[in-house]
């Protein structure tokens, strides 16, 4: 079943590159060609008025004495000086008024399986219209995307998608779903606020694959807008936010929980990393606290660590190391637990009906071999899977 979606993807995307001709490749993806009006592809800081119409008011500062503004997007509240960015290198200061600077300026944009976000319970066997601007409001060392997240927008390619180009790009390529992804959705806010906005009126679904490092007021503004959150809950101590990700973990838990309350499908992603995350007692207390706080229903996937950006010094995370957090999480009552990034096909990949224990996902990596969920519950005995399947 799997495959048949695939091979129908690629056919429309095949589709759509002879229609729309092929742009530059990015990091995450072969960007595709954004057509319409405005410039398509732009590189490096051609001009001023090339980078301008990228630019757009934020939604969450405050104006302070000096010309000096004040972001209350994420905990970290940059205060910029006139002609200054912030942290995340996507806003700026301009004249005492705070600018997204990355509105529609798109540095990689792809198709993907939904399942590679991860998303498990979300649409299985479906595809997501995946893209990303330039930016972070953190600086993990184990950073799959560096390349892009760690940029300034001016120093990399872009492709000129607004919101309205992507909603159109997404209907022609029959995907149901847009993804903000492979870099952090959040420093690119308003882009993704009105993108999602647009394509529901198209009823077409979004998620974002974000660290969860945000404010509640504009979380707040956000989640209803969004059909499905992801968020890496990357370890789970303040020293481990602090050295390794440069920021702290209670606003992480915070979003997780808001996310949760909110109605908006969740699901939690743990990276664990050989001697940083994987201890065995700080995943028992982080299921603990997901048992607690977000009840049993939420699906926690544990990810295989591969070298990467400043942690290249490490070794791959045993699979070991990924199915013992996995046992872990199971004996404290959470029904849907995974692993990632294993080679082969693995059974906790796949997804079990937590009362008859029969598998009714089964998967090998990124791919569906059969779903055996009908109508939200379980073929065999009927019981309701938590997700969102139609």
């Amino acid at each position: 079943m799997r495959q048949q979606v695939e091979r129908g993807c690629e056919m429309n995307r095949r589709e759509f590159l002879r229609a729309a001709g092929v742009g530059a490749c990015g990091v995450a993806g072969c960007m595709l060609a954004s057509g319409g009006g405005r410039p398509g592809v732009l590189y490096g800081a051609e001009t001023d008025a090339d980078h301008k119409q990228f630019y757009k008011e934020a939604m969450f500062y405050e104006k302070l004495p000096d010309k000096r503004t004040g972001c209350v997007l994420c905990p970290r509240k940059c205060v910029v000086e006139d002609g200054g960015r912030g942290y995340c290198r996507a806003r700026e200061n301009v004249g005492g008024k705070y600018y997204t600077i990355v509105y529609g300026r798109v540095c990689t944009y792809h198709v993907d399986p939904i399942e590679k976000k991860p998303l498990f319970h979300f649409l299985p066997g479906t595809s997501a219209f995946s893209l990303a601007t330039v930016g972070c409001n953190l600086e993990c060392k184990f950073c799959q995307n560096w390349e892009i997240s760690q940029e300034r927008p001016e120093n990399l390619p872009a492709t000129d998608m607004p919101p309205a180009k992507v909603v159109e790009n997404t209907l022609q390529l029959k995907m149901p779903t847009i993804a903000y992804t492979y870099t952090e959705p959040t420093t690119f806010y308003e882009y993704m606020l009105d993108t999602a906005r647009l394509g529901r009126q198209q009823n077409l679904k979004s998620v974002m694959i974000s660290a969860g490092y945000i404010n509640p007021d504009p979380l707040a503004g956000l989640a209803p807008a969004l059909d499905a959150i992801k968020i890496d809950l990357k370890g789970f101590t303040p020293d481990f936010y602090a050295n390794v990700c440069g920021v702290t973990l209670r606003p992480v838990l915070d979003t997780i929980a808001m996310v949760k309350k909110s109605g908006t499908w969740l699901e939690v992603v743990h990276l664990v990393v050989p001697t940083l995350s994987d201890n065995e007692k700080e995943i028992d207390a982080m299921c603990k606290w997901m048992h607690d706080n977000v009840g049993d229903e939420v699906p926690l996937h544990f990810t295989r660590f591969y070298p990467m950006y400043k942690l290249a010094n490490l070794p791959p995370t045993p699979v070991s190391s990924v199915e013992r957090a996995r046992e872990i999480a199971l004996a404290r009552g959470l029904k849907y637990v995974y692993v990632g990034n294993v080679p082969a096909q693995h059974p906790g990949e796949s997804t079990y009906c937590p009362k008859c224990g029969k598998m009714v996902i089964e998967r090998a990596g990124y791919t569906i071999l059969s779903n055996r969920i009908h109508s939200g519950k379980c073929q065999y005995c009927h019981t309701p899977i938590a997700g969102v399947w139609s």
